[in-house]
């Protein structure tokens, strides 16, 4: 079984930053993709970002790019998502999730998931 816990969410104004972390356990964390998803309030789930197994490669909702940065670290099994610039629509609960199919974007493709973590930005 595997494992995932978020952390490093909270209460920040807008323009501020926010590191999240998620440490995996349980199986060998360099055999998955791993992504971040979020929930704002009343609304559906949608992809954030990606990395690769290798974390060679990245994808980004159009959302977000230029402001957060998912990398990994494989020999602390941990994926993390620096976000910049945050502004008031990127409050939701944050999601890591595990993928054995590589660099995806649909929520349906990942195996594992995380609690989550809430970030919520004032303006």
């Amino acid at each position: 079984q595997v494992q995932l816990v978020e952390s490093g969410g909270g209460l920040v104004q807008a323009g501020g930053s926010l590191r999240l972390s998620c440490v995996v356990s349980g199986r060998t964390f360099s055999a998955y993709a791993m992504g971040w998803f979020r929930q704002p309030p009343g609304k559906e789930r949608e992809f954030v970002a990606a990395i690769t197994m290798s974390g060679a490669s990245t994808n980004y909702a159009d959302s977000v790019k230029g402001r957060f940065t998912i990398s990994r670290d494989n020999a602390k099994a941990t994926v993390y998502l620096q976000m910049n610039s945050l502004k008031p629509e990127d409050t939701a609960v944050y999601y890591c999730a595990a993928s054995s199919m590589g660099l995806v974007i649909r929520a349906e493709l990942y195996d594992y998931w995380g609690q989550g973590t809430q970030v919520t930005v004032s303006s």
